[in-house]
């Protein structure tokens, strides 16, 4: 069966090392539904938030694959129900004095926060799982949604687990970053 996972790769922070990994999963012809790529709290290190879409064994070989490449340093599935995972997203929708009010209240259930305000239009801020942000755009679409433009999936495990306890057991990861 084809389900969501999503896979945190911890990586040196090095040039080219998101290109290597994107082309790991070109290579393979596996499909990359979000990507997301910040810096960690120490600079050496980057994390990779990937979402893919696959059966059990098609992700077990992702994972591999990831492993054997020379700056990831751990690879970790996060479990849907004992990590949180966040995505913003800025929407762009019509409002005018007709329908600001409106439009402003449903933000306001959403928690969605205006971060533009021109005469005819409103761009909005949300962050939230899918299910949300996909709520909010639609009873938006009604006002006109003009633009919209989501943000990759980032997520972490709840608990006091972390992906370093990984990096440590594979002796990539050279210092403790906490």
């Amino acid at each position: 069966m084809m389900t969501r996972h999503v896979l945190s790769v911890f990586v040196r922070n090095q040039p080219g090392v998101l290109v290597r990994v994107a082309g790991m999963f070109s290579r393979r012809e596996f499909n990359i539904d979000s990507l997301s790529v910040g810096v960690t709290e120490s600079p050496e290190f980057s994390r990779i938030t990937v979402v893919v879409h696959g059966d059990e064994n098609l992700v077990e070989q992702m994972i591999k694959q990831l492993e054997k490449l020379p700056d990831v340093t751990s690879v970790e599935r996060l479990d849907e129900s004992s990590s949180v995972f966040r995505g913003m997203t800025m929407i762009k929708v019509k409002a005018d004095d007709t329908n600001r009010l409106d439009v402003l209240k449903m933000a306001e259930l959403f928690r969605a926060h205006v971060i533009d305000v021109q005469p005819t239009t409103l761009i909005f801020e949300i962050t939230g799982d899918d299910d949300k942000v996909t709520a909010f755009t639609q009873l938006l679409s009604p006002y006109g949604v003009l633009e919209v433009i989501r943000t990759g999936l980032i997520g972490l495990e709840r608990g006091e687990h972390t992906i370093y306890e990984h990096c440590e057991e594979r002796q990539y990861y050279g210092k403790n970053l906490l």
